[in-house]
This record gives C-alpha cells, sequence and structure tokens, in this order.
C-alpha cells in the first residue's frame, strides 16, 4: 500500500498553495520521528557521475518545492539523488498575488504563477549551513521581479557569490515565466553576455575556494529548434557544465477547454511532457555527450523517465509528479532504470 495514497484526497482537498505548506511540515515531522525511512526504506542506490559530482542515484527533486531550502533533510530522507532548492534572488520577495498555484487533476497538471516567491538567498545559505544532508545539493538561482532585465547579471552574480561554498551545483534559472521579462534572458546577446559573466565569476570564485562547483543552465520547453541550437552552441562555448530541460509551458494546447486553461502561469505535470522530451532529444543531438542533460516535464511513472533518459538525459528530476504519484515514484523510477 502506498501511503500517499491514503492522505492525497486530504490534501486534494485543501487550496494547493496551503496543501503545498501542509505537505512540507508534515514531512518535516516525519522526518523528526523516523517515519520518512520507515514508510519509504533506505535510499536506493545506483549511481550516476556527470559534472565530476557523484549522484548515488539518477532522481532528483526540482527546484520550486523548496523554495528557501528550509526542508531538505525531510526531503532527503525520500530517497532522492540529489536535491535542489529555490529559485532564489538577491532580496526577499512575495512573488505574485494570490491564487496563483492550480491543479488539473484531469490532466495530473499543475499552473502556477508563484514569482520566485522566496526569503532571499541570505535566509537560504543559512538554512543550507543548518542542515544536516550531505548528498548533492542544487541551488537555483534568479533575478529580483523589480530588477531591470538590463541590470539582470548583477542579480545572478550576488546569488551565485553567495552560494557557491555551500552548493554541489548551482542553476541558472532564464526559463521561468513569471517574473516579466525573464525568458527575454535566452535570447541572442542577453544568454551570450549572462553566460560570459557567470562563468567568469565561476572560474575566479574556483580560486578563491578552492573547488569547482559547476554551472548549469535551465531552459524552457517553449523555444524553437534555432533557439535550442543557439543555445547548444553557447553551453559549449562557455564551457557550462550542465542544462535542465525543461521548466514549464506556456502552451495551452494540450488543457484547451478546460476552466483553469486560461489562468496565467507556467504549465507543468503531463502536459508538458512530450515538449520538455522533445527539448532533450534535440539538446542530445547538438551537444554529442559534451555537455550532460537533467530531464524535468512531466515525469510521472517510470516508463516517463526511462522516455527521457532514452531521448539522451543522464539525470531526471521531478516535481508534479510527486504531487501526483508521492514519493513511491522516487523508487519505481530507480527500479526501471
Amino acid at each position: 500500500m502506498n501511503p500517499y495514497s491514503l492522505i492525497r484526497p486530504l490534501l486534494f482537498s485543501l487550496d494547493p498553495e496551503t496543501a503545498h505548506q501542509y505537505t512540507l511540515k508534515l514531512l518535516d515531522s516525519a522526518h523528526t520521528l523516523g517515519i520518512s525511512q520507515l514508510a519509504y526504506g533506505q535510499q536506493a542506490s545506483q549511481p550516476v557521475k556527470i559534472m565530476g559530482l557523484e549522484f548515488i542515484n539518477p532522481v532528483g527533486l526540482a527546484a520550486g518545492l523548496d523554495k528557501n531550502g528550509d526542508h531538505i533533510d525531510a526531503l532527503a530522507a525520500l530517497g532522492f539523488g540529489f536535491i535542489e532548492i529555490g529559485t532564489v534572488t538577491p532580496r526577499p520577495q512575495p512573488g505574485n498575488p494570490k491564487p496563483r498555484l492550480f491543479r488539473l487533476p484531469e490532466h495530473q497538471a499543475i499552473i502556477n504563477r508563484m514569482g520566485f516567491n522566496n526569503l532571499g538567498v541570505d535566509h537560504l545559505v543559512a538554512q543550507v549551513k543548518k542542515c544536516q544532508y550531505n548528498g548533492i545539493l542544487g541551488i537555483n538561482i534568479g533575478k529580483n521581479f523589480d530588477t531591470p532585465i538590463e541590470n539582470a547579471v548583477d542579480d545572478y552574480l550576488i546569488c551565485l557569490r553567495k552560494s557557491y561554498a555551500l552548493a554541489s551545483y548551482i542553476t541558472i534559472n532564464i526559463s521561468s515565466p513569471n517574473t516579466k521579462n525573464l525568458r527575454q534572458l535566452q535570447q541572442g546577446d542577453d544568454i551570450k553576455n549572462l553566460l560570459s559573466a557567470l562563468k567568469e565569476e565561476q572560474l575566479k570564485l574556483q580560486q578563491i575556494h578552492q573547488r569547482y562547483v559547476p554551472l548549469v543552465l535551465k531552459i524552457a520547453p517553449d523555444l524553437t529548434p534555432d533557439d535550442i541550437s543557439h543555445i547548444a552552441k553557447l553551453l559549449l562555448e562557455f564551457a557550462i557544465d550542465g542544462v535542465i530541460a525543461t521548466n514549464t509551458t506556456l502552451d495551452r494546447s494540450l488543457i484547451s477547454g478546460h476552466p483553469l486553461a486560461n489562468e496565467a502561469g507556467g504549465l507543468s505535470g503531463a502536459p508538458v511532457k512530450a515538449k520538455a522530451t522533445e527539448v532533450v532529444r534535440q539538446l542530445a543531438a547538438e551537444l554529442n555527450g559534451n555537455c550532460p542533460i537533467i530531464a524535468a516535464g512531466g515525469i510521472l511513472t517510470a516508463a516517463d523517465a526511462l522516455e527521457k533518459i532514452q531521448a539522451g538525459a543522464s539525470l531526471v528530476q521531478i516535481y508534479s509528479g510527486l504531487i501526483y504519484q508521492g514519493p513511491a515514484l522516487i523508487k519505481s523510477i530507480i527500479k526501471t532504470l
């Protein structure tokens, strides 16, 4: 019996954002009492080595679930091979007005327009210092909503400097649809200038801290094949260490007619699966093994994860799948891969 199936109806009866906070509190309590290990057993081992890092298994938690790094130990107890926290910004910000999170159970989907709500990079750094987790920890960084797009690089540099010493890898999030103009950073000279500045800073920080922390770029599923090709060339040109494909989609074609279809925000879950896999497939062809791919988007079953690996990904990340299937999905994927 999957323990999650017993509590999911209760969680789904609550407002999605309330349910999110309640679930994280439940996980913290379960971890403190040692119940997580009883329910989900020991962390499964199926090592993968990429970016100079040894991942105990290929299933990670995508950014967005634990934006502030407040629940790292409790989430790690579920058996993930790696955890990604954030997106974090230099200064605390409330995010977009509520309601901003919507479930579409008929489509196994979620729409969110959270808007990088977080307590700021200093809070996240303090939380990471307090946690016991010693596995692979990704820190996902972004810009404040009120920082002009032409000054965005400054925000990413602040977050990179502050989180460098504590991260296993750092993700540059330029693909959230919920911060105005952010996706512009995926285009033309904007992305070139950003990657150039961050790579230069990474190498300086390597000298200061005497350790190399990989940089990973997170991209959208809504890019054209030409955009993807352009990004792939830049990943190689600037020796970026990895790429996450993909973030949420703005495409509503697979949920047209649904009462929530016109809600603004990024759509995740089953409807983004095919688009995300196609981006992975094109990136794999362009990168030719020279920059590893972490796949995210529409992974709700072990078969979905296998599809991403077969398309060319080295690792997978889940979020919506965790909401709909619960933590048993982690073991199921590891077993299948």
